[in-house]
């Protein structure tokens, strides 16, 4: 009785990997672009007031398509520099940043959806009290990064230009947006 089961078994796993047939239907080639595959970086300025709640709040566009799986990384012009040539280089980081104030603790953070993203402030004391260089004019870099490109390399996510760089984005391409 095992001869029996042993040489069906060995038939049947024969039989079952010589089978062939079509590989499936070849799928459509996708969107080739810079918010296509490759993601979309975008700046936003705005003003944190009590208005507002002291946050700014930001509904991407019907021409920007964010799934609920993608990556959406905010970025805050922290402060600039110039270079070696005279020429002015931004300073960005990565949200949140906290900062140590006279006041006490005060934190620049955000949450988003695939619809929006909300860039608020938190402090542990009245944000009333902020200077308007905390609060006025603050610009942000929003980078959608889509889920299908993140597991593909190691990107530092805490450096906006190798973000840039891997979503095949240039300063120029970027579009600037002013709220308020």
């Amino acid at each position: 009785m095992k001869k029996i089961t042993l040489i069906l078994g060995v038939l049947l796993t024969f039989l079952l990997t010589s089978c062939t047939g079509s590989d499936g239907r070849n799928g459509l080639d996708g969107f080739d672009g810079k918010d296509g595959e490759n993601g979309k970086v975008i700046d936003i300025k705005g003003d944190f007031t009590t208005q507002n709640d002291y946050s700014i709040f930001y509904e991407f566009p019907q021409s920007i398509e964010v799934f609920e799986t993608d990556v959406v990384l905010v970025y805050i012009l922290f402060d600039q520099t110039e270079d070696g040539n005279g020429e002015i280089v931004d300073i960005w980081r990565l949200l949140p940043q906290t900062l140590i104030l006279p006041q006490g603790l005060l934190q620049y953070n955000y949450d988003h959806t695939f619809l929006n993203v909300n860039i608020f402030l938190d402090a542990d004391f009245d944000l009333g009290t902020l200077l308007a260089g905390d609060t006025d004019q603050q610009v942000f870099r929003i980078a959608v990064i889509p889920a299908s490109s993140t597991g593909k390399s190691a990107v530092d996510k805490s450096n906006i230009d190798a973000v840039m760089r891997s979503l095949g984005i240039e300063e120029k391409d970027i579009p600037r947006i002013k709220l308020n």
